[in-house]
């Protein structure tokens, strides 16, 4: 049954639940085909299959005896490497971590083990999840599916190529500057955003963190909008040290087809020009949405000026970056920001100067959210999704040079900025909105692109059913040239 490798979580839950294959056969399926093709892809850095294989064992059991474990009964899957599962490394691909052992499993892997998913092990990062790419010096460059020459994204890199090439069936990544959506635009499959706040992000941090950072969230990648949804369910919730007196109700979707939705676009920007290919993507989904009865509009804008929001993001952003530094490399930038006042104005103390915030800075950047956040509200009231780009152009040629802010992205012949992307994920990031990534089939090289639903705060569950609608008349999820 080799086509079982691309059937969705839900649909290998329900063939498990007939006990038309049983969480082994499942498990072991998925494992000769990491051993297989994992080879040219590097995706699943960290493996361990006989731990699988004996929870497999377990969950059979428990089949037999008539007993589920939860929606994800039996079913076989990865993680980014960033999430701590006891007793496996996580190192976010910064050397210095390679020997560190997690002694407890994080609270996205804990929920998803209690609904009945089984572990195979973890996907590849870029080095402190600080990248587009997905290569470090500990577990090397993973490659894109659709073309090895290529980018998979990052910092989720190794989940998105995973899904589309058929290792796991599941994901779950992380986001902060689009490492969700990125790679899930690359590499062909769905990936979620969710709203700020709503997954509990403990044991997904660096030695010694405990706090969850501002903006940063972890969701899922699947390959379908369903698996999203059961996906969500299954991780969001409270924190630990707040479940006692906090509960999460997220609204459910609309009772809506395609054609009762309200769809803006926002298909370019000067910002962040995207690739004329991309931008005609945009409006050609629109096209389709309007000729199914959908109010659609190329004009509509929240109330806000693009770059006064960008800026902000940009603040919230490197505060959280300044703040994971390490104490000694922390106290030589703020070093080199002192040297400011003293008329340094060398590059160098300029980029030091953005990752050292004082409080009264961020909670000046926390006050101009909340304006933004406010405009968003006002422009939701009227609109269901937004529809616009994830990133400029299609998967991209690895690219290791350094600094990274020398590199560009060629985006129809011209070099632009490389993390000139960040304008299109911080439109959701920075004000905490929920963000669903569609693909929309391949480019003219064959390669994918995907899109980006953004709705209001706490309407996760619209922006996935918009996108599961989308699947239904437009396509979704295609295979991978393997």
């Amino acid at each position: 049954m080799p086509e079982l490798h691309f059937e969705t979580a839900k649909q290998l839950a329900r063939r498990i639940q007939k006990r038309e294959i049983s969480a082994l056969e499942l498990t072991d399926l998925m494992i000769r085909r990491i051993e297989e093709l994992d080879g040219d892809l590097n995706a699943v850095v960290v493996r361990d299959f006989e731990r699988a294989r004996a929870t497999a064992r377990a969950r059979d059991e428990a089949t037999a005896a008539g007993r589920s474990e939860g929606a994800l009964h039996g079913v076989p899957m990865t993680i980014k490497e960033s999430y701590d599962i006891q007793g496996l490394p996580t190192t976010w691909g910064i050397p210095l971590l390679k020997d560190n052992l997690a002694e407890h499993n994080s609270e996205a892997v804990a929920r998803f083990q209690a609904a009945g998913a089984i572990f195979l092990g973890k996907t590849n990062v870029p080095t402190n999840l600080a990248d587009l790419q997905s290569y470090n010096a500990i577990y090397g460059q993973t490659n894109n599916p659709w073309n090895h020459d290529r980018t998979p994204g990052g910092s989720s890199g190794g989940s998105a190529a995973a899904l589309a090439a058929g290792l796991t069936s599941l994901e779950c990544g992380s986001d902060i500057g689009g490492s969700i959506r990125n790679p899930a635009h690359f590499c062909g499959v769905y990936g979620h955003k969710p709203t700020w706040g709503i997954v509990a992000p403990q044991g997904h941090a660096i030695p010694g963190q405990l706090a969850g950072p501002d903006i940063s969230v972890c969701g899922p990648l699947a390959r379908s909008a369903e698996d999203l949804a059961l996906a969500l369910d299954v991780i969001s919730g409270p924190e630990p040290l707040e479940g006692p007196g906090w509960r999460l109700e997220l609204p459910p979707p609309p009772p809506k087809k395609l054609s009762g939705y309200r769809v803006a676009l926002w298909p370019d920007d000067p910002m962040a020009p995207v690739s004329a290919e991309v931008s005609q993507r945009v409006r050609d989904l629109g096209a389709q949405l309007a000729k199914r009865g959908a109010i659609v509009s190329d004009s509509a804008r929240p109330g806000f000026e693009p770059e006064r929001a960008h800026r902000n993001y940009i603040k919230l952003l490197n505060s959280v970056m300044g703040a994971a530094l390490p104490l000694p490399i922390y106290h030589a930038q703020a070093k080199k920001v002192r040297a400011l006042d003293t008329g340094d104005r060398s590059t160098e103390a300029l980029e030091a100067r953005s990752l050292v915030l004082s409080h009264r800075e961020w909670l000046s950047a926390d006050n101009q959210r909340a304006h933004i956040r406010h405009a968003w509200r006002d422009f939701f009231s009227e609109w269901d999704v937004l529809i616009c780009p994830v990133v400029a152009t299609a998967a991209f040629p690895h690219d290791h040079s350094s600094p990274m802010a020398t590199r560009s992205i060629e985006v129809d012949g011209e070099g632009r900025p490389y993390f000139e992307q960040l304008f299109w994920s911080g439109l959701a990031t920075g004000a905490y909105l929920p963000s669903t990534v569609f693909p929309t089939g391949p480019n003219q090289e064959g390669l994918p692109i995907g899109l980006q639903a953004i709705g209001d705060a706490y309407q996760d569950r619209t922006t996935i059913e918009f996108c599961r609608l989308l699947a239904a008349e437009v396509g979704g999820y295609q295979t991978p040239p393997l």
